[in-house]
């Protein structure tokens, strides 16, 4: 498959990530964020972002595994960083002068991102206090307990509350990376990326983080996922519960037991996700008219399109578009 890079998107300037390295560092975390704003991708876009490690102690940064990495200057990047990166953060940790550094970055309109404990580092600044944000499922009532003004919320992958933005463990914070990707360059260059990556390319940060899910019996594991591959080829098909289950060969109730032990939710809101995401990519992708793309999603009508994007993103279809659209031959 050729990538097919938008011809009139607007050349912008280098936008400079730069990503915290400290001892210990999580190595998962660090490689995720590296991977996606530091591998030249000058393919999709010659103005790719920059990216630099800023080690925020005075000795070398010594990973797990006896892996040192080199980085590419000090605590004084963060002084230039367009976006700053915490890639995990010892919760205890409290006292460690680079708060400092992110409070005065977040003052000049720098964006802070954290992966998984990460937020720990962002709470000890006082810089979520009235904020909602996220952490690791097993940190959360530590978040709670310790910071009282955060307004914790549970169950999501990420969350973006505007110049800051948190994400759950690990895994989540390839998505809250590839949302950063989305919002900067939009959709159709967040998709080539996750597509390189061989990710999804978009989950919803509202998705839960982490569902007690037990193995699905084989016979039903298999069914299931023919269905939601069924389902995406043809979310303008007018699916129900009931439609899906027969598919499946499964009873309705049978059905929503097994959607839930593997996606964490019903089939119905799966289905509404799904359209939802589908009708992102068309505004992002494509010149095509609301109603058009409302009947592509499988929403029917522009007006429930505008209801289901006003609920599930606060934004009108339109606005959306104006936003991150990027429409090519």
């Amino acid at each position: 498959m050729i990538d097919i890079v938008p011809k009139d998107m607007p050349p912008r300037p280098r936008h400079h990530v730069v990503v915290v390295a400290y001892e210990g560092l999580a190595l998962f975390e660090f490689g995720m964020a590296a991977e996606i704003f530091g591998e030249v991708r000058y393919d999709i876009s010659p103005h790719w972002y920059r990216f630099s490690a800023a080690n925020i102690q005075p000795r070398p940064v010594r990973a797990p595994g006896g892996v040192t990495i080199t980085t590419d200057g000090g605590i004084e990047l963060l002084a230039e960083a367009d976006t700053i990166i915490i890639p995990g953060w010892p919760p205890e940790d409290r006292e460690h002068p680079v708060r400092a550094a992110l409070v005065a970055a977040h003052a000049r309109g720098a964006r802070l991102v954290s992966i998984c404990t990460g937020s720990f580092l962002l709470a000890s600044a006082g810089l979520l206090d009235g904020r909602r944000a996220t952490t690791h499922w097993r940190h959360m009532d530590r978040m709670v307990a310790e910071y009282p003004a955060i307004r914790v919320v549970r169950d999501v992958l990420y969350l973006d509350d505007g110049s800051i933005l948190t994400s759950a463990g690990g895994a989540s914070g390839v998505d809250l990376c590839l949302h950063l990707v989305r919002q900067d360059y939009g959709g159709a260059i967040a998709n080539m990326v996750a597509r390189r990556l061989v990710v999804a390319a978009h989950r919803g940060g509202d998705q839960r983080q982490f569902v007690e899910r037990p193995l699905p019996r084989d016979h039903e594991a298999g069914r299931l996922g023919r269905l939601m591959d069924d389902v995406r080829a043809g979310l303008d098909d007018p699916w129900t519960v009931a439609s899906m289950a027969a598919r499946a060969g499964m009873s309705r109730r049978t059905l929503v037991r097994r959607f839930n032990e593997a996606t964490g939710l019903p089939p119905a809101e799966w289905l509404r996700l799904e359209r939802i995401g589908r009708a992102r990519e068309l505004l992002e992708t494509s010149a095509a008219p609301i109603e058009e793309i409302a009947r592509l999603a499988g929403f029917g009508t522009a007006a429930a399109l505008r209801h289901h994007f006003a609920r599930q993103l606060d934004v009108t279809p339109t606005r959306y578009r104006q936003h991150f659209g990027h429409t090519h031959a």
